[in-house]
């Protein structure tokens, strides 16, 4: 497996987790906001790997909260990291996934690609985006044995949670525990936000072949978030 992150230390780190696991794990260190950077690492770790048999396209930030007054450049970069890299990964995976015969593709979407934010507009037009690439790419290279799925989590317990909650506001470390129980206990039907490994199980079910009949799915893993 390779791993790819803006931060080397951290794409390291899991690398290492998955050889001390008993498997082969690699790094690459990339900026997704540049097509360059993002190609290459795609090419970097198929010469790693000796070939690609799944893509997971795993990457994003909160961005800007609203649309008035909107700070165009952080909108721009939301875009790319949300959407525009997915695309981007997909272009360059594609031809080394039908080298292999076939394999998966995976988006990390959001429950804001299925259903309307009303805190973050411009993050679900993004997540939306990345749904119906998706189910598009799921129609093109089904004859090709490729299957491509997305993951559309709720709030899940990771350092860009807060990012969420706080949208910009200076927010004490309470302050932040406070909102996160009240968004576990008034809107989430399971009571709480989603742990990472949460959504790593959903993933690893989709990419693998007990998936196999899976594709164009846009997977809530939202603990009854979008039932509303």
């Amino acid at each position: 497996m390779c791993v790819v992150d803006y931060d080397k230390r951290k794409a390291d780190s899991v690398a290492e987790e998955i050889g001390e696991a008993g498997g082969v794990g690699y790094s690459v260190s990339v900026d997704l906001t540049s097509a360059d950077q993002n190609k290459a690492s795609i090419a970097a770790s198929a010469e790693l790997m000796g070939g690609i048999d799944i893509l997971w396209s795993h990457v994003g930030e909160p961005g800007p909260g609203g649309v008035e007054d909107l700070d165009i450049t952080a909108y721009q970069r939301s875009i790319t990291l949300n959407l525009d890299s997915a695309v981007v990964a997909s272009s360059a995976a594609i031809p080394h996934l039908r080298r292999s015969g076939g394999g998966a593709i995976l988006y990390t979407s959001s429950v804001s690609g299925l259903v309307g934010s009303q805190f973050s507009p411009t993050y679900s037009a993004a997540k939306f985006g990345v749904v119906g690439l998706c189910k598009s790419l799921a129609l093109v290279l089904g004859p090709d044995n490729i299957r491509v799925n997305a993951l559309c989590p709720g709030p899940v317990n990771t350092p860009m949670l807060p990012g969420f909650l706080a949208r910009g506001r200076d927010v004490s470390a309470d302050e932040l525990a406070e909102l996160q129980t009240k968004l576990a206990t008034t809107s989430i039907p399971l009571g709480r936000v989603a742990e990472a490994r949460d959504v790593a199980n959903a993933a690893l079910f989709l990419a693998s072949d007990e998936a196999a009949y899976f594709t164009g799915v846009a997977l809530a893993v939202d603990g009854g978030f979008s039932s509303r």
